[in-house]
């Protein structure tokens, strides 16, 4: 039977390791090596995994998973990636959910915003969706503690149609990304994960709008949509939102560089609402 090896890494051999790591751009080098021994099962597994990630392979696929809200999280390889920013958004959406709510995760990738409401709040009704084979795989895996309903399809496309005008909860890390910023984003990111959860169209904005413009039909009065996005959209994501009859609020953390777009689903649609900061 294999062994983790961790036991058995002497320091000099560590800190090749942290060279190696170091050498290639690794920033975290020293936290990456200790993360790489400690899930190696043998000498070889821990010499292919430091090759993986000084080519540029992102950690959390090489090793299979990623910390969020506390949680261990499946990445497979090609999947998006779970952000610490994200961490945000979940705090958001858990500030405005009771137990027994009907929450949906639209562009769900991996799962993680779900799976991390769920835990926080207790007992409540989760619904994900995403279009990529490979994240909903993960995405069923990580909720189904919860029990998770989990869909493969194009946003609300694959829900249960018994969920109009019943959902609490709709949050959507959605892609924001602008199409010519792409390719200044970091190489692990460009290459390694899939384009669809990144790129945003144009200005960023094409998937929001998508997701603002069929909320209304899903929210129940009262329901709020949070959206992830960046603090230089955050107005134009606002105007979405109110031009959908959603009544926006724009939230910041600087601590994880955060924004966060909440849109409150009134009894009746007001296409006059003003934006709120």
């Amino acid at each position: 039977m294999e062994k983790q090896i961790h036991n058995y890494i002497d320091k000099k051999t560590e800190e090749i390791i942290i060279n190696k790591l170091r050498t290639a751009g690794c920033v975290f080098a020293e936290e990456e090596a200790r993360l790489l021994i400690s899930e190696a099962q043998t000498l070889d597994k821990l010499t292919d995994m430091v090759e993986q990630r000084t080519t540029g392979l992102p950690l959390e696929h090489i090793v299979g998973w990623a910390d969020f809200c506390g949680i261990r999280i499946e990445v497979e390889q090609g999947v998006f990636i779970p952000r610490r920013r994200t961490e945000f958004l979940v705090q958001q959406a858990a500030s405005l959910t009771t137990p027994g709510s009907i929450i949906v995760d639209l562009c769900c990738g991996t799962g993680a915003v779900g799976a991390a409401l769920a835990k926080i709040i207790g007992h409540i009704e989760l619904y994900a969706t995403d279009i990529d084979p490979a994240s909903v795989k993960c995405a069923r895996h990580n909720t189904t503690f919860f029990w998770g309903n989990v869909y493969k399809g194009d946003l609300y496309h694959p829900l249960p149609s018994a969920l109009h005008n019943r959902v609490d909860i709709l949050v959507a890390n959605a892609p924001y990304v602008p199409t010519d910023s792409m390719e200044l984003l970091p190489q692990e990111a460009r290459k390694y994960e899939i384009r669809a959860a990144l790129d945003g169209g144009e200005k960023g904005l094409d998937v929001q709008r998508r997701v603002a413009a069929e909320a209304p039909i899903w929210l129940a009065p009262g329901g709020h949509l949070l959206v992830e996005t960046s603090q230089k959209q955050a107005l134009q994501t606002a105007e979405i939102f109110a031009e959908n009859g959603l009544i926006p609020k724009v939230a910041n953390c600087v601590e994880l560089d955060a924004t966060v777009v909440i849109g409150t689903q009134t009894n009746r649609m007001n296409m006059n609402c003003k934006i709120l900061t």
